[in-house]
């Protein structure tokens, strides 16, 4: 248990360094132009994925917040019942380290710093983070554990 979770606190704290830095060396809204498919952005988003509720009235923040104490609380429980899994474990652990680190900045802030932005062209995928990042792979990882074992995440 003891490995999934310091591997959760390494993406919390890279997730945070790399927001601060953001925070504090780019303004709003400006960008690093890194190659034509990937700029360094400075975004707040005060909703959750692809803006969701951000243009909410504040309640949103709480609403995050809460969700994310619950699914902290039971990724948590999970790894801890499934310790014999270890591809489902690490997964888990990305997701945990994901959440955490946008809940700190949704708890902090009342918005998380996103700051990735690929697009091709004219194309733009909404600006995203290291956190989410590493919940999107989590994900991935247990779709592909979950198709390879035949095997239901919460059987």
């Amino acid at each position: 248990m003891r490995k999934y979770l310091s591997i959760a606190l390494a993406i919390v704290i890279l997730d945070l360094i790399s927001k601060q830095w953001i925070f504090n060396h780019l303004d709003l809204g400006s960008a690093l132009v890194l190659n034509s498919f990937l700029n360094i952005v400075h975004f707040q988003n005060t909703g959750a994925a692809f803006s969701f509720l951000s243009e909410a009235s504040g309640w949103q923040r709480y609403f995050f917040i809460g969700i994310s104490l619950a699914a902290i609380f039971i990724i948590t429980r999970l790894i801890h019942q499934r310790l014999k899994q270890p591809l489902l474990c690490l997964a888990l652990s990305f997701i945990l380290g994901g959440a955490m680190g946008n809940l700190c900045d949704r708890s902090y802030y009342g918005f998380v710093i996103d700051f990735i932005y690929v697009h091709y062209d004219a194309f733009y995928w909404p600006a995203f983070n290291v956190a989410d990042s590493f919940i999107s792979t989590g994900v991935g990882l247990i779709l592909y554990d979950a198709f390879k074992n035949k095997k239901p995440l919460l059987s």
